[in-house]
């Protein structure tokens, strides 16, 4: 699959309505979740494996959406491949008083992954240059009231690359997915939750409320799409109404990411290597004597 063209370029003008919200491949969706999916879950696998033990490079995820896009089902299904030991999710919600008296890239430097690790964000800083800014409640926090100026999300957007850039240089690498999804569908997805008892969990009257600020958020994703899709750190607009289609692509740009970073197992310095033949004639010998002893 040729990915760079959900891929938004650099400095490149957004405008969402011109970018697919469902499939625009004549792909085949049996054959995409029987054979296309399991391969890519497998080399992730591997690879993730590699990454791991190599313990050098370590991976960054973000995924922002609107409400019931599918971030969660995204990370169960895509994500399943992962070895949990090597794997971090992380939710960000409204910030805690805690989080409120550092500054807002706080609680994200926490939640980073370490060597070795990928890191996945179920919403992420971005949250401060999009609900905060459809609701222009900046004021709410604890920043400096002569700090909050008319340029403030300008500010925070190359705060925001920088950070990014920061930690790419430092061997981090950043996976931004955008999960892309209609007015219509969304509309669907919470009836489902309101029809289906057993997913009346996943319902919340904020929904309802932030979906009458559609265009407002579609406008911020626009803006935010702009101003921080990065040489280092680009964002990806996945078409989020066909579900499986879009967790196929989401596995395409994360084992594209794994594979570019390509993490080896590491080698044995010369003396364990020269003492490996030693140690297995000791495990083998006792085991020849344990069968002696049967």
């Amino acid at each position: 699959m040729d990915i760079k063209k959900y891929q938004v370029k650099t400095g490149q003008k957004v405008n969402l309505k011109n970018y697919p919200t469902s499939i625009d491949d004549q792909m085949n969706k049996k054959e995409t979740k029987k054979r296309l999916m399991p391969d890519n879950l497998e080399q992730m696998r591997e690879l993730q494996d590699r990454l791991y033990a190599e313990d050098k490079y370590g991976v960054v995820m973000v995924l922002q959406a609107m409400d019931a896009a599918g971030k969660d089902g995204a990370i169960k299904h895509v994500m399943t491949a992962l070895n949990p030991q090597g794997t971090k999710v992380t939710s960000f919600k409204v910030p805690t008083r805690i989080e409120m008296n550092h500054d807002y890239l706080w609680r994200i430097s926490k939640a980073l992954p370490a060597r070795g690790e990928i890191g996945i964000f179920n919403r992420s800083h971005y949250e401060d240059v999009i609900v905060t800014k459809v609701h222009d409640n900046v004021d709410h926090g604890k920043i400096p009231e002569k700090l909050i100026t008319e340029d403030i999300w300008t500010k925070r957007y190359g705060q925001i690359n920088n950070f990014e850039k920061y930690l790419v240089e430092n061997g981090f690498k950043f996976i931004k997915i955008f999960l892309h999804l209609s007015k219509d569908e969304q509309k669907d997805r919470l009836l489902s939750r309101i029809n289906n008892p057993d997913k009346n969990w996943k319902f919340s009257k904020s929904d309802i409320y932030e979906r009458a600020y559609w265009e407002e958020y579609q406008n911020a994703y626009e803006e935010m799409l702009e101003n921080t899709s990065t040489k280092e750190a680009p964002w990806y607009v996945v078409p989020a109404d066909r579900k499986w289609f879009s967790r196929y692509l989401i596995s395409e740009i994360v084992l594209n990411v794994l594979q570019e970073i390509n993490p080896q197992y590491p080698s044995l310095n010369q003396e364990d290597l020269a003492n490996l033949e030693q140690w297995k004639v000791i495990l083998e010998k006792e085991e020849e004597n344990t069968l002696r002893k049967d």
